[in-house]
């Protein structure tokens, strides 16, 4: 039994089973959870975690898993991770919250300012904060409407937006997001994204040919003069972690600016040098006139970001922005904790020699297995899509078997994809090498035995 105090990279960074998974004392803590909380709130490895640090979580029956999933992408500096306690820590005696429309303080201007910064473009910026990824995409798109006089919204298959009205209108998939929650909010239009392992012609044709379709069915459907904005995901995440086409994002953008549409860029998971660029859209020099932000912008706390041109953000009227809770300072003081640590620990490095390490052996791991149909993905945020051999149709089954046999083996891992044939690996850019590579060695073990 464990008997850890505290969590952070002080912990054990070791994969210890000690129970089968999960133990006696999560089951007991489950049983409590369905008798309480609505069975909509799913779960993915019903351990309950009481610590953790580095590349572990450590359960309430002493279990410490290797974490492949970083909390959906959000602890990337690790959990607990020291400059960002130590700053909240602080803040937390001082004062936790005020609410910054009513009296306003220094963290959410400097977190603000260092976003305005390091964000793509040298162009003047504005940024203003929410509580969760959902509500800064729904703000982006409220800022873009106004700022255009415009109302129709622009997204593309396969992309994951959030849980919110518009946002779940936003988003492509049915089960589970949008299944019965109907109806929808008005003057959203689906188009085509560039998703090479499946596009019809083969990959080679894939930018173009995706370019064109999408551009030709918003002139022809919609009429570019109405458009207000194009939301996309640089990488799609819950999608099954698709990286467009090269070239096809740029087309897209060309587009927008000869047609004066607000390009925003969805960055909530792949931001914050997740896939071995500080933002995603750097990959092709992409500069999007809106960025949103969250999940890895401080530590594990709620906040999240919207970061764009000044000359479309300073257009909204005085009050039309805002929260409660928006950029609360706790929030504020670590997200300036998580930007310390990701420069002074070159995070962005660390995440490249992370896809520099998955990327071969999982390649490795398809050559040997005719299920694994595609291995994709850049830095940190790497992926497999499972088909039946022989064949490109999705195998769901399969990916979930071979996340079952990784979490009993003290593995966390996350599934994803429109099918829900896809294994993303999110781990802690923090991770150390051993616990990656015992990772790995647990996954292609479960791969070969499916």
């Amino acid at each position: 039994m464990s008997t850890v105090t505290e969590g952070g990279p002080s912990l054990p960074q070791e994969r210890r089973v000690v129970t089968e998974i999960p133990g006696p004392k999560s089951r007991e803590l489950f049983a409590r959870k369905q008798a309480s909380v609505p069975p909509g709130i799913g779960t993915t490895l019903p351990v309950f975690v009481t610590h953790a640090g580095g590349g572990v979580v450590v359960d309430a029956d002493g279990n410490s898993l290797i974490d492949f999933g970083s909390g959906i992408a959000v602890t990337s500096v690790g959990n607990a991770a020291p400059r960002v306690v130590e700053r909240v820590r602080r803040q937390v005696a001082d004062f936790t919250h005020t609410c910054f429309m009513v009296t306003p303080y220094e963290s959410y201007v400097e977190v603000a300012e260092r976003l305005n910064a390091i964000t793509p473009g040298d162009h003047e910026k504005r940024t203003f904060f929410l509580n969760s990824g959902a509500e800064a995409v729904e703000n982006a798109v409220k800022v873009a409407r106004h700022a255009t006089g415009r109302q129709a919204v622009v997204v593309f298959d396969h992309g994951y937006h959030g849980r919110t009205l518009l946002t779940m209108t936003l988003t492509a998939k049915n089960l589970p997001y949008k299944h019965g929650f109907g109806p929808f909010a008005p003057e959203v239009y689906r188009v085509p994204l560039a998703y090479p392992f499946r596009w019809p012609t083969g990959p080679e044709n894939c930018a173009e040919e995706a370019a064109a379709q999408a551009i030709d069915q918003i002139t022809k459907q919609i009429g570019a003069e109405n458009v207000a904005a194009v939301v996309i995901e640089p990488i799609a995440g819950e999608g099954g972690f698709i990286e467009p086409a090269k070239g096809f994002l740029p087309r897209i953008l060309e587009f927008c600016r000869a047609n004066g549409i607000v390009f925003i860029a969805d960055e909530v998971q792949t931001g914050f040098a997740r896939t071995g660029d500080l933002f995603a859209c750097e990959d092709e020099g992409i500069v999007p006139d809106i960025i949103v932000t969250a999940k890895g912008i401080a530590g594990g706390l709620p906040l999240a970001a919207v970061t764009g041109r000044a000359e479309i953000l300073d257009k909204v009227h005085v009050g039309g922005l805002g929260g409660t809770y928006g950029g609360n300072p706790l929030a504020c003081e670590a997200a300036l904790g998580v930007l310390e640590t990701i420069e002074a620990e070159d995070l962005v490095g660390r995440a490249r020699r992370i896809g520099e390490t998955m990327l071969p052996r999982l390649r490795a791991m398809a050559e040997k297995n005719p299920a694994i149909g595609d291995v994709r993905g850049r830095g940190a945020m790497i992926a497999i899509e499972l088909v039946v051999p022989g064949t490109k149709d999705p195998h769901p089954t399969a990916a979930a078997e071979i996340a079952k046999r990784c979490h009993a083996e003290g593995l966390l891992v996350l599934t994803a994809g429109t099918y829900g044939n896809v294994l993303r690996f999110l781990p802690p850019l923090v991770i150390p090498d051993h616990l990656l590579d015992e990772g790995l060695a647990i996954l292609e073990k479960a791969v070969a035995e499916v």
